[in-house]
């Protein structure tokens, strides 16, 4: 494929990256420095800043490696070449008009979606256009489709029916019932994040099998019964993050088995994989390799922290904290982010790229990478202990108080929050370099 729209996709996910993490490393600082910049950015609005660009990551790489892997590896012709350049343009032009939105002031919208609510239009008009070109594609060209074309096709899918699920609200009926607005509002973010982990779970299958050199490995009912149950997971697991809405707690049960059962299959899959190779193959994609380890470390511990937040009584200690913090920065980071990254290096090595990035020096890096996180992890579980004891067992102490005796705590944040900015940049900026000269020879 000589159009390079996939590099586009890429380089502005990485752009993204970059800035996600930056906003992430100035808000640590607000912690530590209240006033640090609150006159231009306050810590309420740097939030959004930061979770919509992390999200943004997370999305446009997924987008650049499925357009990749359909035109470059797979060689199918696109239905369109031309819409790829329009979903690019379009996610651009949004992207530039939601930090416009952010520093305006026009913050309407709502938790991940904060931007102004009309910016979602374009937001589904790219995502449907994604998957007009998708389906015709695939549809026209393949037959008995593994298993992570499901997964891409049913990401596309969700993608654009819970993004306007998430825009309920704005309908009066249901702005004027609080448990129902509330009920389908986290029923949509959630939802909304098992649609973006189909994608890039989906990526994942796909390295693994290319890595292997054996497509069997996508057609086994293994792999298939894990997507039936990441289906389930997307339509129902949102259940298990509504601990304050009227239900029965069979439904949350429920709804953590589901997600609990999925990750504990993708452990199994990554491992079963893992053994599977051989030492050739293990050097041959040493990087993408890496970061499938990485992830599946992440599964693991996010598995665990879990399986303690399906007890309510814990739940109901840890809910708000920076323990819930401590849960999504070890699923964004240390799941999606390792195996997108994953996914880039095997992409820089299917385009001959190796060269520009020693590996002895990235393989430290990666290393830093991984402990940094785990550090920075752990440092929120203390934060969210310390928080949660204030909350619930003690009622003399004011908050200014609680915040001050976490002086030091937040500057371990930054601290180790530093560490792992300082390693993404290391490990990405040669890619990131890359794949501009990629375009301009293009």
């Amino acid at each position: 494929m000589k159009n390079k729209t996939y590099l586009l996709f890429l380089i502005l996910a990485i752009s993204a990256l970059f800035l996600g993490i930056l906003f992430g490393l100035l808000a640590s600082l607000q912690y530590i420095f209240p006033e640090f910049i609150k006159s231009i950015i306050p810590f309420n609005e740097m939030r959004p800043f930061h979770v919509t660009t992390v999200i943004s990551w997370i999305i446009l790489s997924s987008t650049g490696s499925i357009y990749f892997y359909i035109t470059h590896e797979e060689k199918l012709p696109l239905f369109s070449r031309i819409l790829p350049k329009i979903h690019f343009s379009i996610f651009l032009a949004t992207g530039i008009a939601i930090y416009f939105s952010f520093l305006t002031g026009k913050t309407e919208g709502r938790e991940y979606l904060s931007y102004s609510p009309i910016l979602t239009i374009p937001i589904l008009l790219g995502w449907i256009l994604f998957g007009i070109n998708y389906f015709k594609t695939i549809l026209k060209n393949v037959k008995n489709w593994p298993v992570y074309y499901w997964m891409w096709g049913t990401g596309i899918v969700f993608m654009i029916y819970h993004l306007c699920e998430a825009h309920f609200w704005m309908i009066p009926s249901f702005r004027a019932h609080f448990i129902k607005d509330i009920t389908v509002q986290w029923k949509s973010y959630g939802s909304f994040v098992g649609s973006w982990n189909m994608l890039v779970y989906g990526i994942s299958i796909y390295i693994m099998c290319k890595i292997k050199g054996d497509e069997k490995f996508a057609r086994g009912k293994k792999v298939f019964f894990f997507y039936f149950l990441g289906l389930t997971n997307l339509m129902f697991g949102w259940a298990h993050h509504t601990y304050i809405i009227p239900m029965q707690p069979w439904i949350r049960y429920v709804a953590y088995g589901i997600s609990m059962t999925e990750w504990i299959l993708l452990i199994h899959i990554i491992y079963g994989w893992k053994k599977s190779l051989t030492q050739q193959k293990k050097e041959e994609f040493s990087i993408a390799y890496k970061f499938l380890m990485i992830a599946d470390f992440w599964v693991f511990l996010n598995l665990v922290l879990a399986l303690l937040f399906s007890i309510p009584v814990i739940n109901f200690f840890t809910h708000g904290t920076h323990i819930t913090v401590a849960h999504s920065m070890g699923t964004t980071i240390g799941i999606n982010t390792s195996i997108l990254l994953a996914s880039l290096f095997f992409i820089a090595s299917r385009l001959k790229l190796k060269k520009a990035f020693p590996i002895k020096i990235l393989l430290k890096n990666i290393k830093l990478y991984n402990i940094s996180l785990l550090l920075f992890w752990i440092i929120l579980l203390i934060a969210g202990t310390k928080r949660s004891h204030w909350m619930y067992f003690t009622k003399s102490i004011q908050f200014s108080e609680m915040q001050d005796s976490l002086y030091y705590i937040y500057i371990a944040f930054f601290c180790f929050g530093l560490l792992l900015v300082t390693s993404i940049v290391r490990i990405v900026l040669p890619l990131f370099i890359s794949f501009i000269k990629k375009v301009k020879i293009n």
